[in-house]
This record gives structure tokens, sequence and C-alpha cells, in this order.
């Protein structure tokens, strides 16, 4: 009976010329264990180095040549190579002297395993070994001198039939030359190693044959001397199949592909990057990459395969490209504005036809014969308040949470006769506690400026409204008049009355005569009323230029000087020419207004004995002060039947009356001896302090400067162009557009980031997606409030642009970021990665700030339109102007 042995551990030495375990399962070489056969080849062989007599001698060949051997300039050859790297089966060569029999012998040979039983696993903690013998002596002759020395033996030959192989650390597999004499001997050529593996796993199956973790070598022997190394020998393996390669059969570089048998590292080829979509990477596959199409996966799991494209890119891919989906886009965004301008018009259409039939049955209803009262009369109480009107008292301030309305104490020169001064500065106190704002109105709007711009403005404008309401109520109902002297006012709480302007900018308290004052001469009266201070409206901004407002008591007041089509022509053309008037470039947008009243107001207001001077009022301490106009009116007019001799006078005397030297808005202003009517500065300004403007005072008039000039070019009021329809076709389509763009450069950032999404979304929030509503609204809606509704609706598309500008810093941010990646990655793996592409972040916001740039000044045409119907009030010509 035969016992077989499978597993074998050699724990001490074994050695021998030649060792062979033909047949076991596992081989394990412990820690202290060696298998040896060392220096126990042959002593001369195939590969044997040459010695030359007084000369060293070269080192043995075998996987490499050996050494050539160098002593006082004679050189021996090393011995030649020999044996297959490829299942080598020889002993290592030796070299040495035939006269003095010293020699060295090469390494022998070790075989574990065989084809048909080869070893499942071999486990080396300690060393096996076949090296050749490295010589020491040193050779002499009879004289006593040196030769050189014999050259060292070479590695011999370990061949292993096996499926597994572990080399643990600190331990050794080795078939190296041995080292050559001293006076020069050549190194030893190094041996063959070579492992035959069986039954190689490929693909999923696939599990590292391998694990080298010590030293596997067969290199050539050091020479000594001048003797030179000798060549390194052979380590091979088995030829891999596809997908691996190299001595142990490893799996490919990752990026790379082999689809034929071999073991060279040449044959794993690199992968075509053509077939490599941008932002994807190759991928590690078990068992190697066995064909040309070589599997990838995209860098983020937010694109998508196959191309790895972003959710935008697939949309617009799917269209071709970007290109063909950009005509798409543009046509498809063409027919939804045709439709929703459509919709616009039909909907205008039957709110025509509503009012029209409205109209109608009001006529008919309104022919029935019925009695009036006499205050329901519209001509009667018209007139009693044109005669019984003495002073308009207009409140101080901008009407702010910071600094609300309030009226200045002391009563003005033309109403000190019918009021009690005491009992005045009483009201005024109380009437300034009505006009103020509460503390939580100011926060709320402090908050919604931070939040959203628009909403603090309307917020503004509402509070604005409940204030004046408020005012209103408070002088009609609530006071008991107790200034006034009138008994009758007192008593039916009559002779006040509280106005504003269209805007909420401007307030006013009118002065009625009671009716049982002491009876002054009618004309006295209407005298005292000029010159007339007529404060604008607004404060030079966007959403509130500056504009006169005449309502009907100013009109009958000034009936009685000029017609009442010519005083609303001035003002219509004055207030073409304010709108372009800003407050943070006042001097120079207030100069052709200036002009314009000199070239087409005055020239024909003189013939009727009346004349306008641009001034400005009630500054208050912050700085802040009221533009407005002087309306002063020629006693003698009145006196004499041939005005026309008058007239010419009257105008030389009034621009010497009115060109008073301006000191600032912020000083005080102290009386001035004047010319022709002999009062004060006051007086010329109609009882409040100010100064009038012209060309030499308005250079130092003060302003506050623009601190948001590039926005305010996307927010002005320019001229009117016409062609309303048209315009508002092309704001449909911008607007549509806006829309469409907004949503594309959502869907990119949400799929940079949920955190680029709502920076983007939400600073500020609402402003991005609110242009939209606002721009329908406005499209849609009709009436007197068609042109402020238009104006939030620009100014929603302007704060949008904060939201851009966040888009643009982020997309910069991510782009730089990214640019670190792509270097990092380009660095460390130059094969397989590609590039990530995303250089095209800034389109979509860029186009989105053109596309509302244009929207704003379509816009601003169109409130342009809306507002002013008469193109012939920006005539150049005066007489044109006057051609009504």
């Amino acid at each position: 009976q035969i016992c077989r042995v499978e597993d074998i551990t050699v724990g001490g030495i074994v050695k021998g010329s030649i060792i062979h375990i033909h047949r076991a399962r596992t081989v394990t070489v412990t820690d202290g264990g060696a298998i040896s056969a060392s220096e126990l080849g042959c002593k001369a062989g195939i590969g044997r180095g040459t010695f030359l007599k007084y000369g060293a001698g070269g080192g043995a060949g075998h996987g490499g040549q050996g050494g050539i051997g160098i002593y006082n300039g004679m050189t021996s050859e090393g011995g030649q190579r020999y044996g297959s790297a490829y299942l080598p089966c020889e002993l290592g060569s030796g070299t040495g002297s035939p006269e003095s029999g010293d020699d060295s012998a090469g390494g022998g040979l070790i075989v574990i395993g065989s084809m048909k039983w080869p070893l499942a696993r071999l486990l080396i903690y300690g060393s096996v070994s076949s090296d050749g013998e490295s010589n020491r002596d040193t050779i002499g002759n009879s004289s006593g001198s040196f030769k050189g020395g014999i050259g060292g033996g070479s590695g011999g030959t370990i061949l292993f039939f096996l499926q597994g192989l572990l080399v643990e650390k600190n331990s050794s597999l080795s078939a190296s030359g041995g080292k050559g004499g001293i006076h020069g001997g050549g190194g030893g050529g190094g041996g063959r190693i070579h492992f035959h593996w069986s039954n190689i796993a490929t693909g999923d199956e696939f599990v590292q044959i391998a694990s080298i973790n010590g030293t596997v070598a067969s290199s050539g022997g050091s020479g000594n001397d001048d003797g030179h190394f000798g060549e390194d020998g052979t380590i091979t393996g088995k030829e891999c199949p596809v997908g691996l390669y190299g001595t142990f059969c490893t799996e490919c570089p990752v990026g790379t592909y082999k689809n034929v048998a071999g073991s060279n590292s040449s044959l794993c080829t690199p992968c075509s990057l053509n077939a490599l979509p941008n932002r994807a990477d190759f991928i590690y596959v078990r068992g190697g990459v066995t064909q040309p199409s070589c599997p990838y996966k995209c860098i983020s799991a937010k694109y998508k395969m196959p191309n790895c494209y972003t959710p935008l890119e697939e949309v617009i891919y799917t269209f071709g490209g970007p290109w063909s989906f950009a005509v798409f886009l543009f046509f498809a965004i063409i027919l939804l504005a045709l439709i929703l301008s459509a919709v616009r018009v039909k909907i205008g259409e039957s709110e025509v036809t509503y009012r029209a039939t409205s109209a109608i049955h009001n006529d008919a209803y309104a022919s029935s014969p019925f009695l009036l009262s006499l205050a329901e009369v519209p001509g009667a109480s018209r007139a009693e308040e044109t005669q019984s009107h003495v002073h308009r008292m207009y409140f101080m301030g901008p009407n702010t949470f910071r600094e609300p309305w309030h009226l200045p104490y002391s009563p003005p020169e033309s109403i000190i006769g019918i009021v009690y001064e005491d009992a005045f500065n009483r009201f005024i106190d109380e009437i300034n506690l009505v006009a103020a704002f509460e503390w939580w109105e100011g926060s709320v709007h402090s908050i919604l400026a931070v939040l959203a711009y628009p909403c603090a403005w309307s917020w503004k404008q509402w509070r604005r409204r409940k204030k004046i309401h408020r005012l209103q109520e408070y002088v009609k109902s609530e006071y008991d008049h107790s200034c006034l002297r009138s008994c009758r006012s007192r008593a039916l709480y009559k002779g006040l009355k509280v106005g504003s302007t269209p805007d909420l900018m401007v307030a006013y308290i009118d002065f009625f005569l009671g009716g049982d004052e002491k009876r002054l001469d009618v004309a006295a009266t209407i005298q005292k009323r000029f010159p007339m201070c007529l404060i604008f409206g607004g404060e030079g901004s966007y959403m509130s230029p500056y504009h006169l407002h005449s309502d009907t008591l100013l009109s009958n007041l000034l009936g009685q000087y000029v017609s009442t089509a010519i005083w609303n022509r001035l003002v219509a053309g004055l207030n073409t020419q304010l709108r372009s008037v800003k407050q943070g470039s006042i001097r120079s947008t207030l100069g052709p207004v200036v002009s314009w009243i000199k070239s087409h107001g005055n020239p024909q207001l003189e013939r009727h004995g009346v004349r306008v001077e641009l001034g400005w009022f009630q500054a208050t301490a912050s700085g802040y002060y009221q533009l407005g106009i002087v309306v002063a009116v020629n006693e003698n007019f009145y006196k004499s039947h041939h005005h026309h001799e008058h007239a010419p006078d009257f105008g030389d005397r009034s621009r010497k009356n009115f060109a008073v030297p301006l000191l600032g808005s912020k000083q005080a202003i102290q009386d001035q001896p004047c010319t022709s009517y002999g009062v004060s500065r006051k007086r010329l300004t109609g009882g409040v302090t100010g100064g009038v403007i012209n060309e030499e005072t308005l250079k130092s008039l003060d302003y506050k400067r623009d601190y948001l000039f590039p926005l305010s070019l996307l927010l002005r009021n320019c001229r009117p162009i016409g062609y309303a329809e048209t315009l508002q076709l092309l704001i449909c389509i911008v607007l549509v557009g806006d829309f469409t763009i907004t949503l594309l450069m959502l869907v990119q950032y949400y799929w940079i980031s949920v955190g680029a999404f709502l920076a983007v979304l939400l600073i500020p929030p609402l402003a991005l997606l609110s242009p939209f509503l606002a721009g329908l609204n406005a499209l849609f809606s009709r009436g007197p409030k068609r042109s402020s509704v238009t104006r939030i609706f620009t100014l929603w598309n302007t704060t949008s642009v904060i939201n851009i500008i966040v888009a643009i810093v982020y997309g910069a941010m991510y782009s730089g970021l990214s640019s670190l990646t792509v270097s990092s990655a380009q660095a460390s793996n130059t094969k397989s990665f590609k590039g990530r592409d995303d250089d095209g972040w800034w389109i979509l916001p860029v186009v989105l700030f053109v596309v509302k740039s244009l929207q704003a000044g379509l816009v601003n045409w169109h409130i342009a339109n809306l507002e002013i119907q008469d193109h012939s009030l920006f005539s150049p010509d005066p007489d044109r102007f006057w051609t009504m």
C-alpha cells in the first residue's frame, strides 16, 4: 500500500541539487523552513564562464548572461544564456580555474507539482532558493602575487505547477546569480523562475491567484572591482487568458482591455476615449475587460446613463442638440405668446363691450327726470369752494416710516386772519400725531424690503393710503375745527380739507372761509393767494416720478387768469418733462425742465399775466426737500384793460423777482428784499420756505447719490414710441421666454445641488417666478391703475436680477471647484479621465439677464405709451406745442 501525502509542511531545511515534489495538495514553508538548491548545480555546464590564466573569470550564464570579468586590463566573457523561459528544466552553470581547481557552482533545480497534478496552493513564509555560488577566495601564483578572481555561478531553476501562491512578508523566492570573486570576477547570471498556473478563473469567477508580499528575485550577481554584474534571469508565468496579464495573471488596469491570450503588459490596450462620454470614467471589471467597448459609469449619480447628460441636456439632445432645441423653443415661445396675446385682446374687447352696454343702461336711467339738491349740482359747490379758498398748506417730509408727514408750526401769513394761533399750534400737534406711523409698520416694511422689495413698496403704498384716509377722517369728523375764527366753520366742521397727490407722496390742507368772517374785498382775497406754491408729487424715482397734480380747485383758481385748456396743456407738458428727472442726478436732469418752462411755458402764460418758476420748498433736517413751481400773477393786469402794454414789463419784473440766490436746501432761508412786490423770499414762494431754481442756482442743488445705478439702467422713464399693439405682442413673447428660460435654469441648478436650487430660487424669495405672474396681471389689467400695475411688474423683473447674480456667483464657485476636481483626476488617472465639460453653466443665466433687460426696455416704452397719449407734448417747437 502506497501512502499519498497531500499537505506538506517544511519547518526545517530541505536541500538538494534537484528537488521535486510531484504530487501534493498544498506545500507550506514555515517561517524557519527552507527549500534550497543553492550552489548545488553544475560546476561547469552550458553557461560556464571563461577564465584567463592571469586574468579574472567571467560569471556563469543561465537565465541571464554572466558578467564580464576584468583584471589588469584583461577581460573574460561571461557564460551564455540557455534554456527556455517557459517550462525551464536545467541546472545552473558554474565557472572556475582548471589549473587551481577553484570554481563556483550554479543553482540546482526545484520543481513542485506537475502538469497533471498541479499544487493547489504554495504558502511561503520562509525561503525557497536556487542561487548560484559566490566566490570569496583569491588566487595567487608561485611568486606570491595575485591573479584575478573567478566569476559567480548562475542561478538555477525554480518551476512551480500550481493554482495559488502566497509569498508572505520577510520571505523570499530566489534564483539569483552568485557574486564574482575579488580582483575583477564577473557576477553570475540570474536563473529562471516559472509559474505554470492551472485552472485560471476568468470573468466574474476570477480570484487572485498570487499574493506577493515578500521577495521574488532572479537577479544577476554583482561583479567585484571592475567586474560586471551578471544579467538578470527570467521570472515568467503561463500565458494569461483574456482580461488578465503579467506573471501572476492580474487584471488589466482600469481603462484598458485585453482580448488575446498572453502575459505581456503591452497586450492591455487602452480603451478608446471617443466612446467615453464626458463626465464619465472607466470602471473596474472583475476579471478584466475583454472587449474594446470598455464599460464606464458617470462620475456622479446625478448624471444619466448612457450619455451622462444632465436632465436638462437629456431634454436638449432629445430634440437633436442645442441649436435644434433653441429653434424649437423659439417657435414654441412665439406660438404661446400669440395665444396669450389673442386672449388678452379678446378679454379687452369683452370689457369694452360690457362698459359700453353699461353706459347705455346708465344713460337710459339717467334720462329719467329727477330733482337734485343744490349741493349735488356739480358747478355750484366748486364755484363756492373757489371763491372761499384762502390757502393750501403742504405737509413736509417724504411720508416714509422714518420721516412721516408733518406740518410746520406758526400759521402762514395768508391764514393768520382766519385762525387762532394757539389753537392752530395745538391742531398741528394733533395732526402730526395722526400722520405718524406705528413702529411695527416700519418693521414690516424693513423685513419685506429684504425678502421681496416689490412687496415692501406695495406695503408702503397701502399704509400711506390708510394714513391719508385717517387724516381725512380725522379732519372731517373728529377735529372740532377750534383753530378757525369762523363760528360757521366750527359749527359745520367745514373750513379744513385734506387732500393728496395720487401717488400719496404729497399731502396738503386747504383752508376755506366760513362766510361769517369780516368780509374783505373778493379781489383782495384772491390776490393774497399769489404767488402760489404748487408742490410736485413724486420723489424723482422710477416708481414715483415727479409730476404736477392739478385738481379741480387749482384749475378753477387759475382759470380766473388763464383758460382751463391752456393750464391743462401746461400741466401735461410739464409732467412729460418731469418724468425723466431723477433724484440721483437731479442737477443734470432738471436742467431741461428749467429750459422748457422758459421756452414753452412762460411765453404763453405771460400773455395772460401769469408766470411760473421752478423751485424747491420745505427742506427738512434730513436734507429732504420738495420740488414744485411758483405761480405769480401780475397785479396791474387786473387794473388795466390794456394788458398787452403791461405784459412785457411783468415778464421783466418777474425774472428779476424770482432770480434769487439759492443757499442750499438744508440751510435756513433768510428773508431777502425783493424789488417789485416788496415782500420776502417766503412771500415769493407762496408762504412756504424755499427758493427758486434757475440755470445758476441749479448747480448748488443738493441731491442723493444713486448707489444702485446699474439697476436704474433697467428702470427708466422714457418717451413713448407708439406701436402699442406690436409692443404688447413683443412683451408677451419676452414674458413667455423669460418664464421658460427661468424654469430651464432652475432645472439646471437643481441638478447641481438642492442647495444651489434653493439659493437661486430664494435669494431673494419670490422674485424669480413672480415676474411672470406680475406680467400677466399687467397685460390683462385695464383702467387707470394699469400704469402702476405695470410699474410693479417692472420692479419685480428688476428684483429678479439679484437671483441671476446669485446664480452666476454660485455657478462660478461650482465651476472653480469642478476645475480643481478635474485637475486632480487628470493627475492621478490621465488615461481614463476625459473631463466634465461643464463650462456652459453660464449660458442660461446670461441669456436670462439679456431677456430681462430687453423686457425692462419694452415695458418702459409700454408705460410711456400708457401715460402719454399725445406725442406732441414733446414737440421742441412752442407754437406746435400750443396748437391744440
